[in-house]
């Protein structure tokens, strides 16, 4: 019978995680671990198989944090633009967070067409631009990937500390092209509304 740590899961994920949200992931070791845990680094081993194990742990709980800052940008008044600022802000208050979840490298076979893996709530950001501003789901689809490699340079440059940005500008930014997608896309429906129109006119007669 293995022996029982004198530390649970969620103690033991959580001290790696403060490490991870102060020196970056690789500061992640069984030896940080037990010191912040004021222990060896054995019961970490009494929970967790190896080092892979943890880390991958340390993972889901960065992007569970990093959702609950997406759940509450989805209560905001506008949703979409609650939820670009609030990826911003998780990038500011958890840069080493940030970095881990969205700055890290990714498969090679990773294409503009599978950006919802990036995010968990995809669903839901992509149902505040349909819901509230009458886009079918192509062009929301298109509105919500053109923001998110905007927003993604912003917050980069925020994690990094390449440049700092006031709230009042990034809320004017994102709204300037926004703005300027959303009226692109409503064009081009209406563009193709009116070509469909003509074409089934044109069949009738």
């Amino acid at each position: 019978m293995p022996p029982k740590s004198k530390f649970t899961k969620e103690e033991i994920i959580a001290a790696a995680l403060e490490i991870a949200s102060h020196d970056g992931i690789e500061a992640v070791t069984a030896r940080s671990v037990g010191a912040k845990l004021e222990s060896s680094a054995r019961p970490i081993f009494t929970v967790f198989k190896n080092m892979e194990e943890l880390i991958s742990a340390v993972n889901d709980s960065a992007r569970e944090l990093y959702n609950s800052y997406i759940r509450e940008g989805l209560k905001e008044e506008i949703r979409f633009k609650g939820v670009g600022k609030a990826y911003i802000k998780f990038a500011v208050e958890q840069p080493k967070l940030f970095q881990l979840l969205f700055m890290s490298e990714h498969p090679s076979d990773t294409t503009l067409s599978s950006l919802p893996i990036f995010d968990d709530n995809y669903d839901d950001i992509l149902s505040s631009i349909t819901d509230q501003y009458g886009l079918n789901r192509e062009n929301a689809l298109s509105v919500y990937r053109h923001l998110w490699i905007y927003t993604h340079g912003i917050a980069s440059m925020c994690a990094t500390k390449t440049l700092e940005f006031k709230e009042t500008e990034i809320s004017d930014m994102m709204t300037d092209v926004f703005i300027s997608l959303l009226i692109k896309k409503k064009a081009d429906a209406e563009k193709n509304n009116y070509k469909n129109k003509g074409a089934t006119e044109n069949d009738q007669n």
